[in-house]
């Protein structure tokens, strides 16, 4: 089948017509919800051990099916969680050829809540939301990737030769979020140097937050990285001081260049995770892993393999066609 100009005309966005050609020559459309394979991603769990700071990280690897070098991504846990939440992303993020690394961050992490009475949980988790827990989750970054560079290069073990650290995304939710931007571009007070990690090359902040002290503007006013920010009209925390003004301060902050945000209509706190939390008053709309899970990836397209197709999909219809008519998407 020949495109006609009759045919290229009658498309109204770049996106469409990138969808069109595509169908006309014969192959599938750009797709980021699409998988090659239906076979589960094996999965391993290690302990990386930080000499430095005595400090052992728990961590869960996604495999992919693919054997070859992958480009990693990593995930930092909100607080209370652990490596196994949020497992919906792995095993999507896998099954698109990537390695995904969920970090567990000792002292902010599962092991807060889990052995005291339910009436308890709320002030364990208070306590623990502070400076202290932050810097040990930032430094948690570095160290795993350190040890995922020496795994990579020793003979014998689990994931030798499968991962290409040329390419690292960095994500997470929540208390993850501010360990994401703390790593990947965010600026703190004067006289501080950055906590940005060099080796990472494009972050997702599942749940932004604007700094207590200092403006947005100082804070992500450089952030050269690309970003994409995803949040949600009800996205609020009874931890913290995270109110929908704050989470939506950060995009206008960025500078213009490869920024996007992502704003779910109706979606609360725990939209990005796998079950509700305490407090929830809306019902969990399955679409909103659809649309997470799709930009995302496609995201991560774009800034880990340079695919032309996923930065039109997600400057084009494609896009669109997985959102709600009330959900907001931009970028600069």
């Amino acid at each position: 089948m020949r495109i006609t100009i009759q045919m290229i005309v009658s498309i109204v966005s770049f996106g469409s017509m990138c969808f069109a050609i595509a169908a006309a020559e014969g192959r599938p459309a750009y797709d980021p919800l699409t998988t090659t394979s239906q076979i589960a991603p094996e999965i391993l769990n290690f302990d990386v051990h930080d000499n430095a700071r005595q400090r052992d990280i728990p961590i869960r690897v996604y495999l992919p099916r693919e054997k070859s070098p992958s480009p990693v991504i990593l995930f930092s846990h909100g607080l209370g969680g652990s490596r196994e939440g949020s497992a919906y992303l792995g095993k999507h993020w896998s099954a698109r050829g990537y390695v995904a690394v969920f970090l567990q961050h000792p002292g902010s992490d599962i092991s807060v809540w889990k052995d005291a009475p339910p009436a308890q949980w709320m002030a364990a988790m208070k306590k623990v939301a502070n400076g202290h827990n932050f810097l040990l989750r930032v430094k948690d970054i570095p160290a795993v990737l350190d040890q995922l560079d020496q795994w990579n290069k020793k003979d014998g073990h689990a994931i030798a030769g499968r991962l290409n650290l040329e390419k690292v995304g960095m994500s997470g939710h929540s208390f993850g979020a501010v360990t994401t931007q703390a790593v990947s571009g965010q600026a703190f007070a004067r006289g501080r140097d950055l906590l940005t990690d060099p080796r990472i090359d494009a972050a997702i902040v599942m749940s932004p937050s604007s700094p207590d002290r200092g403006s947005p503007l100082e804070a992500f006013g450089n952030v050269s990285l690309p970003w994409l920010l995803m949040t949600g009209t009800q996205d609020t925390s009874a931890i913290g001081h995270a109110d929908m003004n704050s989470r939506l301060a950060v995009f206008p902050a960025l500078p213009a260049g490869d920024k996007y945000e992502l704003v779910l209509n109706q979606a609360e706190h725990s939209a990005f995770t796998e079950r509700a939390l305490p407090g929830d008053t809306k019902p969990r709309n399955p679409n909103h892993h659809r649309v997470i899970l799709a930009f995302s990836t496609a995201f991560w397209d774009s800034y880990l393999l340079n695919y032309a197709s996923a930065r039109d999909w997600l400057k084009g219809d494609g896009a669109k066609s997985v959102l709600e008519k009330d959900d907001t998407w931009r970028m600069k």
